[in-house]
């Protein structure tokens, strides 16, 4: 599946669920024909419940609807929960539900890690936020800080393709037609690419686009991600950027959550700062973000970390944006919040304890150059929709461990 850059687009920011959240629900509630949904994560709390009433709403008015989610990193959602869903006619699937070994989850790599829902084949959202009250900044201190877009015009006809591409996996579904033609005549002047990785033909779509765009970089290149462990090419591009002049800007996670997360990206700090890129980072609460701009057009959000396992291992999805509003929207929020929230790390703090350190530089250096090598002599790993439609298969799933819950990183 092939995407190419689409003119006769408008897109919207969305930062944090404050602004997705609500454009999502009244998009649902405004649906005739077709909702495509399909998310790494859905929380039964209060976004969750919220995004199933409307579901249920649209149902009922005999809306045809395809929700997919990740057998891993999805929430415990309770029968009550999905069956009231089946029931209304909803079709729900689950992607790779592997079963537990010795009460271990065994699908820990290659998760669907998209997020992206398509209205009536004329509304499209993409992002990296999870259907969950911790994208709400109200949630408290580990509240996520988190961006998407809402974008009409031929791009949404991609979209669509995408996600009835996955859908068309699943038992339930088959060959049968998409209930709606999607919409594509022009409604404005932004240039669109849809980009998605998976493991099969494309592995590595949405890092060439990174490394491409970085390579043109001229005088700004700003980047905002939640996981940055990214591959050699990517830390090579970003010090070559720096060194012929180009401001170079990363806002990493101070405030992570998860631990791990800040000890991978430190290791990586001396080697990036010793050639003028400036980090810093963000300590309001954990930064959920997967965007970057270059100059004064280019710009990206989606769900893709710069980490071994979006850039070599997940099904992922990014929108590649060429539009000057929107890139100075989002380099004017993210120094905004760099200025304010953010701390920077200087070599005097990135070398503090170098000594013991250096060794696990040095092999993290080998690990990033080698992984997509490594990964790839992995299992082709054929993906699998299971249908969940009935409390008979939910109580399967239950036995079997192959509806997990989730605590890993989003």
């Amino acid at each position: 599946m092939n995407f190419h850059w689409r003119e006769g687009n408008e897109v919207e920011l969305l930062i944090n669920g404050e602004g997705f959240f609500p454009s999502v629900f009244e998009s649902i509630r405004a649906a005739e024909k077709e909702i495509l949904l399909e998310t790494f994560i859905i929380f039964d709390d209060r976004v969750g419940r919220a995004l199933k009433a409307a579901l249920l709403e649209a149902a009922a008015r005999g809306v045809q609807i395809d929700l997919t989610v990740d057998g891993y990193g999805t929430a415990d959602l309770s029968s009550e929960f999905i069956t009231e869903m089946a029931q209304a006619g909803i079709r729900m699937h689950m992607f790779d539900p592997a079963p537990r070994v010795l009460g271990m989850r065994t699908n820990l790599f290659r998760r669907l890690h998209r997020k992206i829902v398509v209205i009536d084949g004329e509304i499209g959202f993409i992002g990296g936020i999870n259907f969950g009250a911790d994208h709400m900044t109200d949630y408290g201190p580990m509240a996520k800080q988190d961006y998407a877009v809402k974008v009409r015009g031929p791009i949404v006809a991609d979209l669509h393709r995408a996600a009835l591409a996955l859908v068309s996996r699943s038992p339930a579904v088959g060959n049968e037609l998409p209930a709606v033609k999607p919409v594509t005549r022009h409604v404005g002047s932004v240039r669109m690419m849809l980009a998605i990785r998976d493991n099969e033909a494309h592995p590595t779509d949405i890092e060439e686009h990174y490394l491409q765009a970085f390579r043109s970089a001229n005088y700004r290149l700003v980047v905002a991600n939640a996981y940055f462990f990214p591959g050699y090419r990517v830390l090579r591009e970003l010090r070559n950027a720096a060194r012929r002049g180009v401001k170079v800007t990363l806002i990493l996670q101070g405030q992570p959550d998860k631990a791990w997360v800040s000890a991978f990206s430190h290791l990586l700090y001396n080697y990036l700062l010793r050639d003028g890129v400036t980090i810093r980072e963000y300590c309001e609460r954990p930064l959920h973000g997967k965007v970057a701009l270059v100059d004064r057009e280019w710009c990206t959000v989606g769900s893709s970390n710069l980490d071994p396992l979006s850039l070599s291992l997940n099904l992922e999805a990014n929108l590649f944006i060429r539009d000057p509003d929107l890139n100075q929207q989002l380099y004017d929020h993210l120094m905004e919040l760099s200025e304010a929230q953010c701390e920077a790390i200087t070599q005097k703090i990135a070398l503090r304890g170098f000594w013991w350190r250096a060794p696990l530089i040095s092999l993290s250096f080998h690990f990033i150059r080698r992984f997509p090598a490594m990964a790839g002599m992995l299992p082709a790993h054929t993906p699998k929709l299971q249908p969940l439609t009935t409390e008979e298969v939910l109580e399967e799933l239950r036995q079997t461990g192959e509806i997990p819950c989730s605590d890993e990183k989003t």
